[in-house]
């Protein structure tokens, strides 16, 4: 935990030194897969535990809602992205984990959920989250794309995915902030493309 040994100054400073960091180009993938996906009409998943399963949702709803104009939102003809975080339904989640394991919490739901060409984005900090690895293997043998996000070592996460941004650091709160924070870069992207605005404007 950085912050115990680190001031407010400090703390700051090394956070703006790991973004500086990061694989800018992982950034750009990640939001190509996403794009791809609403072109293609199909399916987003995203996975996560505990914080990382607080980013999936926001993550999710922000897929969801913000990359529409505001003034679309009520507009029954615009095509919109299908995304979906599997952290989201607690009934299911606690069912699976109690009769099955908790392991199979997200794999479950994609054995209903996902098809070939789909994506799904998966957030361990370790990567070595048993539930998250047991969805990506799904995945990957049933045609789905997979993205992770991981931080300290990569674990086995980090040779699972397909693709993928890894935060080389060994904090956990740093590495859930980052990841929230360079996804709104991704989701503020993908709306430029899908309503032709910014660098993409026609």
């Amino acid at each position: 935990m950085l912050g115990a040994a680190l001031d407010v100054p400090a703390y700051l400073d090394r956070l703006n030194s790991e973004f500086a960091k990061l694989d800018q180009s992982a950034l750009k993938r990640w939001a190509d897969l996403i794009y791809g996906a609403y072109e293609a009409g199909k399916f987003v998943f995203i996975i996560g535990n505990g914080g990382s399963g607080c980013n999936a949702s926001h993550m999710a709803e922000d897929l969801g809602k913000s990359t529409l104009r505001e003034q679309e939102l009520k507009d029954e003809s615009k095509r919109r992205l299908k995304v979906l975080s599997l952290t989201d339904n607690a009934g299911w989640i606690m069912a699976v984990g109690n009769d099955v394991g908790y392991d199979q919490i997200f794999v479950q739901q994609l054995m209903n959920y996902g098809s070939a060409g789909d994506v799904l984005i998966a957030i361990s900090g370790s990567g070595n989250s048993p539930n998250i690895l047991a969805a990506v293997d799904w995945a990957n043998r049933h045609g789905l794309k997979t993205f992770g996000l991981t931080g300290y070592s990569g674990g086995k996460l980090l040779k699972a995915q397909q693709d993928g941004l890894y935060v080389r650091l060994d904090d956990m709160g740093m590495v859930e902030s980052i990841h929230l924070a360079v996804f709104h870069w991704v989701l503020n992207d993908v709306f430029a493309r899908i309503n032709g605005e910014g660098r993409y404007k026609a």
